[in-house]
């Protein structure tokens, strides 16, 4: 085997080992490491949870005083920074590691290609580039928190077989099987805050929890412009037990603030005259908080409102064998809509599985 094709086979482990970080090290991103001496791997590491000890020095531990002429595998640039921990940067010096392959520079404003310039100025060779795309696809959610400061936005919706979110009295219990709600469940428990409109809130009536819980506990948020959300229901009454959030227009009672914030809920007034200027205040805001990953159930006009605005990132679509039909019965997305097919947003690389009889779809959007 070639130098390549080493330097291949070794990162391509410390991106298997960084995955294993998903719901786990938000709003950090997902890193692997692996210390090899030629093909032998001599040490490995993830970051295995937040404000715990990042890949490269849990790695360098495993490998110990054999790190010493080694080379270093690491799917992002190495912090230099002190946050959480100590910067790694200064292990990886202490450690005695002669060349470091880095798969993407970080753009954490505090590391910028301050890790790498770091340990080129110290003598240590430093590769950087290699496997870059699949890294970024990686930490994707990361990469635009922190290059936008808005979170990513996963889009999720059950429908029938045409289209339909709902019947047209309303009644949407249950369009899916309980194997793809089990799915949801998993979802929700992986992501930072599940977020609905204020017709979906009241018409559903949703907890918004993930049974049996998951590794992170979501924040409920409630677009409601005029703060019209009632203290009887589900959101509401478990606010003490779960964070909710609701995210009101300036034009909303004052009165009705202060029920809400009365019944243990967290009242966001958003900037703005129009939907789409609230809901951007609305996200950068969750971003301000360090919100990596959104999970959106509805209803058609949020969802609308977040492709018009061209944040929606990624979709689980539940599409059941059912037919509904009705002209004003709800689809999953409203809004403005895209006016020509040549400008419709593309899904890169689906992934289709079938669960009990429903067909499940979950892809990322296409972007350059």
């Amino acid at each position: 085997m070639n130098q390549h094709d080493t330097d291949l086979w070794h990162m391509r482990r410390a991106l298997e080992l960084a995955g294993q970080g998903q719901g786990l090290v938000e709003p950090n991103p997902m890193v692997g490491c692996v210390i090899a001496q030629g093909a032998e791997i001599i040490g490995e590491g993830w970051h295995r949870c937040f404000g715990q000890a990042h890949a490269e020095v849990e790695a360098l531990r495993i490998a110990g005083d054999r790190a010493a002429g080694a080379t270093l595998y690491v799917t992002l640039e190495p912090c230099c920074h002190h946050g959480k921990t100590p910067p790694c940067t200064q292990a990886v010096l202490a450690s005695g590691v002669c060349r470091v392959v880095v798969a993407q520079r970080d753009p954490f404003p505090q590391v910028q290609g301050g890790g790498i310039a770091e340990l080129q100025a110290a003598g240590i060779t430093v590769d950087v580039g290699l496997l870059e795309v699949e890294a970024r696809r990686l930490n994707a959610p990361y990469l635009k928190l922190v290059e936008t400061g808005r979170p990513w936005i996963v889009a999720k919706w059950a429908m029938t077989l045409d289209g339909k979110i709902a019947t047209h009295t309303g009644e949407s219990r249950w369009i899916s099987n309980l194997q793809s709600r089990q799915l949801v469940h998993a979802l929700r428990g992986r992501v930072d805050a599940i977020m609905v409109g204020r017709g979906t809130a009241a018409s559903d009536d949703p907890r918004l929890t993930a049974r049996p819980p998951g590794p992170r506990l979501a924040a409920r948020v409630v677009l409601d412009t005029n703060a019209s959300l009632g203290n009887a229901c589900q959101l509401v009454r478990t606010a003490a037990e779960t964070p909710v959030l609701v995210a009101v227009g300036q034009e909303s009672s004052p009165a009705d603030r202060e029920r809400l914030s009365g019944a243990g809920c967290e009242v966001f007034v958003c900037e703005g005259t129009t939907h789409a200027e609230r809901l951007d205040a609305l996200l950068m805001e969750l971003g301000r908080r360090r919100l990596t990953n959104v999970l959106v159930e509805g209803g058609g006009r949020l969802l609308g409102s977040l492709l018009d605005a061209d944040q929606i990132d990624e979709v689980h679509a539940f599409i059941a064998p059912k037919l509904l039909g009705g002209a004003t019965a709800a689809t999953p997305i409203a809004g403005e809509g895209i006016a020509k097919m040549s400008a419709s947003l593309c899904l890169e690389s689906p992934e289709v599985r079938q669960l009990d009889g429903d067909t499940y779809l979950r892809a990322r959007i296409q972007r350059a």
